[in-house]
């Protein structure tokens, strides 16, 4: 799971790991940070270790009514417990936590879990829970389910994954989100459920979706130079400022696609970082943009395994 931290902030409040005793450092006021809380279940036997009593304490200890922003983080051995009961636990919580506005479930770290071995479950109980989220966040794919849900204040949604089920996509881009701006689906790969292919993207695509989008992130795909030639055409991309196609497979022949596409002068980032293009193919892209006042981040050019052509080029995340 290289290439994937714990999180720094969330709804633009610094990530801060709740702890018991706050006798040494003292704790922030509710509303000024994003409070992570999770457990170790590998420490020592005799503490209290479940995510549930940790939980319990942390609303006894910070104000419930004045969280902004929640981070679950690890609630156990996670390849082997879902997400289910912490995500249980917020939303029994929901009453207390009247001021929640962003969410993310499973933020875990190598040490903690690879990526794949996340063991999730339905997270959209949340988002009927909490209307008044404006972001919200998961990492982790496995047994992940989002059936298509409405949500009326969500303004940012991203799903992290080395392999994301093609039933989540379909979820996502068939459910109402009206005030929705920014959108990140890391698509993953194939070995690790990733099989969703561009044609489960179309309704995206065709900008019939989420009129307020304008980040799109298609990232981490195995499948990124078929991504790019669908998006150098697609409606979607003329109302976008920012278009992130980083983490993946992008070959030349994606990037040329794009260039020889509908013009992307308007955006202000695109962001390809972690590819496989060429040098040329480098000063083509900037050559092309950054006159115009585009931003692009070419870096992590990366080499295929072996140095074996196309085929031995891989994603940034996948276990």
């Amino acid at each position: 799971m290289s290439g994937v931290d714990h999180l720094s902030e969330l709804c633009g409040l610094p990530a801060v790991d709740f702890q018991r005793d706050a006798s040494e450092t003292p704790r922030p006021a509710a509303d000024a940070a994003a409070w992570r809380i999770s457990v170790d279940p590998f420490g020592d036997e005799d503490a209290d270790q479940t995510w549930e009593q940790e939980f319990a304490a942390f609303l006894d200890a910070v104000d419930p009514a004045g969280v902004r922003a929640l981070i679950i983080g690890q609630w156990g051995e996670a390849y082997e417990e879902t997400s289910s009961v912490p995500i249980g636990l917020v939303i029994a919580a929901a009453d207390r936590l009247t001021a929640l506005e962003g969410i993310f479930v499973g933020d875990l770290v190598l040490e903690e879990a690879e990526i794949s071995w996340i063991e999730q479950s339905d997270v959209t109980g949340l988002l009927t829970a909490f209307p008044s989220l404006v972001e919200f966040g998961v990492r982790g794919g496995t047994d992940l389910e989002f059936p298509a849900t409405r949500h009326e204040r969500l303004r940012s949604l991203t799903i992290e994954a080395g392999g994301l089920p093609v039933q989540v996509v379909r979820g996502v881009l068939d459910s109402e989100l009206p005030a929705l701006e920014k959108l990140d689906l890391w698509l993953g790969v194939s070995a690790y459920g990733g099989d969703a292919d561009v044609a489960d993207l179309a309704p995206l695509l065709s900008g019939t979706r989420f009129p307020r989008l304008h980040h799109l992130g298609l990232r981490n795909s195995e499948v990124e130079n078929e991504i790019a030639a669908a998006v150098a055409s697609a409606p979607v991309v003329a109302r976008l400022r920012t278009l992130d196609l980083s983490n993946g497979t992008l070959g030349d022949e994606g990037a040329a696609a794009l260039l020889e596409g509908q013009p992307l002068t308007h955006l202000e980032v695109l962001d390809l970082h972690h590819h496989f293009l060429s040098e040329a193919m480098e000063r083509r892209i900037t050559d092309s943009l950054v006159p115009h006042g585009v931003r692009v981040d070419l870096s992590e050019r990366s080499k295929p395994w072996g140095d074996g052509g196309p085929e031995g080029r891989y994603t940034a995340v996948s276990e």
